[in-house]
């Protein structure tokens, strides 16, 4: 009897877990949340273009997906192969996605040739991706308008230099070296060539165009401050409105031209000697037919910059 009594408690406590693990077993699973650092800045190949002489370009960008900003200098950790296309990436991987951040353009004679990008993060495995042409589904058409009559911004540094589109519009030297830990005046003039119909509502009033300013090279920290001409947008709903909440205030470095068409200035300041590199995205992503996602419509202009101590 005892002994019958020890197997019906064995099997009870057996049903009991049996019945805990089918409990557990239809809980929901989580997936585990990545960690804030020490994971790789992947390169991406956005895509490639057909250029009128010839040539073919190709559109890179990254994925951060730390929540700091990582450094990677020119060399060992930051190439491109054939070494001749190196020199231009970028250097500095803000958190998230850049999009289309730079292009590589190969001439006629070599069109058909593979030209890779490779980022090694730490003591990790470098990571790589090929520059291609010849694929359809990987060209860009973004220099075609859009179904709504998008098109690239037309964008360069300087306050009266000449503007002009495109992924790589333009590579500019700042007038003159600039002082350590000294407020430096950049300024980018942009103009949309978009072409929209007025009679639809969306576009009774011109877009706007945004700037987003940052650093792409150099050896040390650069601090956006805003220019005191900048009109800093506030949260146009009230506190009751849901809406409110998902209101953020634009940082330092991201300026809007209103009506499209002017300038978008920035204090810059630079904490440590050396070379610099500053870019800069113009973007008109207020239309509906315009977007990182759509691979349009964009241009990017740079600005060299030599500070001293």
């Amino acid at each position: 009897m005892q002994q019958l009594r020890k197997a019906l408690g064995v099997l009870g406590l057996a049903l009991i877990a049996l019945a805990s693990m089918s409990s557990l077993a239809q809980q929901p699973r989580f997936l585990s949340l990545a960690p804030p650092d020490g994971l790789p800045i992947i390169p991406v190949l956005e895509g490639w273009t057909a250029n009128a002489d010839g040539s073919r370009s190709f559109s890179f960008g990254y994925i951060n997906r730390n929540k700091v900003a990582i450094d990677l200098p020119l060399g060992e950790a930051n190439y491109m192969d054939p070494a001749e296309y190196s020199g231009m990436q970028p250097t500095h991987f803000p958190p998230g996605r850049g999009t289309g951040v730079f292009t590589v353009t190969v001439p006629a004679d070599k069109a058909d040739i593979d030209v890779w990008w490779y980022l090694k993060t730490g003591n990790q495995e470098a990571l790589k991706v090929p520059g291609r042409a010849g694929i359809s589904a990987y060209e860009l058409d973004f220099i075609l308008p859009r179904p709504q009559g998008a098109l690239q911004p037309f964008a360069g540094f300087g306050e009266s230099d000449d503007i002009a589109p495109g992924l790589f519009a333009s590579v500019r030297d700042y007038p003159s070296t600039v002082k350590v830990n000294s407020d430096v005046m950049l300024a980018v003039r942009a103009k949309d060539p978009s072409v929209r119909d007025p009679k639809d509502p969306r576009f009774k009033e011109a877009l706007p165009v945004g700037v987003h300013f940052e650093k792409y090279q150099g050896p040390g920290e650069v601090t956006f401050t805003r220019h005191p001409d900048t009109v800093v947008p506030t949260n146009p709903y009230g506190p009751d409105d849901p809406r409110s909440r998902r209101f953020r205030e634009p940082a330092a470095g991201d300026v809007e031209i209103p009506g499209g068409d002017g300038l978008a200035r920035v204090i810059a300041k630079f904490a440590t000697p050396g070379d610099y590199i500053i870019h800069a995205k113009v973007e008109n992503f207020k239309a509906p037919d315009s977007s990182d996602g759509d691979q349009c419509c964009w241009t990017n202009v740079y600005q060299r910059i030599t500070v001293t101590p």
